[in-house]
């Protein structure tokens, strides 16, 4: 088969429906869009991407699936009963990111008593998946529990609470796209980008001997500039971070010369001590 050129690739992702992620039932992926029904020459934005298909397909169906070769440039996945004849192969386009399925065998041939022990592909990875359109209201409460029901109600599997809790992680991480870690890592750039275009503010990040964060403070030049014009008496508090590594958020501020709080300062710290 030659080569399939990319912008033929992009427009037929594009206008299959195929990476739509708004096509979901109740914010439960699994009925189309981007983990919808395996199909011949149906084309991935990435190997990771074919394989969460795949996955939502095995829960879906109540099967299993082992990879029976995988190499950079193509993968074969088959039923894990070893006389079944359901199997999916799939290849890496040249010169892209994109998988296309080349062959899929639908049909199942194992006994119907055939009962797997586990569900191996739920995975925290393909539950995230599962469930991060629930994640997109900031307000909205999602538990674990709410995960093993949603899980439960759409595909029959019962799921530990510890891959649940860390598929929730997953969606969030996910829909902020990042981790913490990442995050942490973007604070140089920031605080110089912050000093490239606030000439006059004060920033100090610190790090432990490990090179990893221990304190940030913030300053900008406005609010020191315009501290002079306040009245002197200097208000600090902090609340508590909810993040993956908790932490404090400190504020300084004062009241201007219209009864107004006026913001001064900001900075995080492990938590409440001298050394913060």
């Amino acid at each position: 088969m030659p080569p399939i050129p990319i912008s033929v690739v992009e427009a037929y992702v594009e206008g299959s429906g195929y990476g739509d992620q708004t096509c979901v039932e109740e914010g439960i992926y699994g009925e189309g869009g981007i983990l919808g029904e395996i199909e011949e020459h149906r084309i991935f934005r990435s190997k990771k991407e074919l394989i969460t298909c795949l996955s939502i397909t095995s829960m879906r169906e109540k099967f299993q699936y082992k990879v029976f070769k995988s190499k950079p440039s193509f993968v074969v996945v088959r039923c894990v009963h070893t006389s079944c004849s359901w199997r999916v192969k799939a290849k890496k386009l040249v010169e892209s990111e994109y998988w296309m399925v080349t062959k899929y065998e639908k049909k199942h041939t194992c006994p119907t008593d055939f009962k797997p022990v586990r569900r191996r592909q739920a995975t925290s990875w393909v539950v995230g998946e599962c469930v991060k359109r629930r994640l997109i209201n900031p307000g909205r409460i999602y538990r674990p529990r709410d995960v093993m029901d949603d899980m439960k109600r759409k595909f029959g599997v019962d799921i530990s609470y510890s891959v649940l809790w860390r598929g929730r992680e997953c969606a969030y991480d996910n829909l902020r796209l990042g981790t913490p870690e990442q995050s942490y890592k973007l604070l140089p750039g920031y605080l110089h980008m912050l000093m490239d275009t606030n000439p006059g503010s004060v920033v100090n990040l610190e790090v432990s001997d490990g090179n990893k964060f221990q304190y940030l403070f913030i300053a900008f030049a406005a609010s020191i500039h315009g501290f002079s014009y306040c009245r002197p008496v200097i208000s600090i508090d902090a609340t508590l971070l909810k993040g993956k590594y908790r932490g404090v958020l400190f504020t300084a501020v004062c009241h201007d010369a219209n009864q107004q709080i006026f913001p001064l300062a900001f900075g995080v710290g492990d938590s409440e001590n001298d050394a913060s």
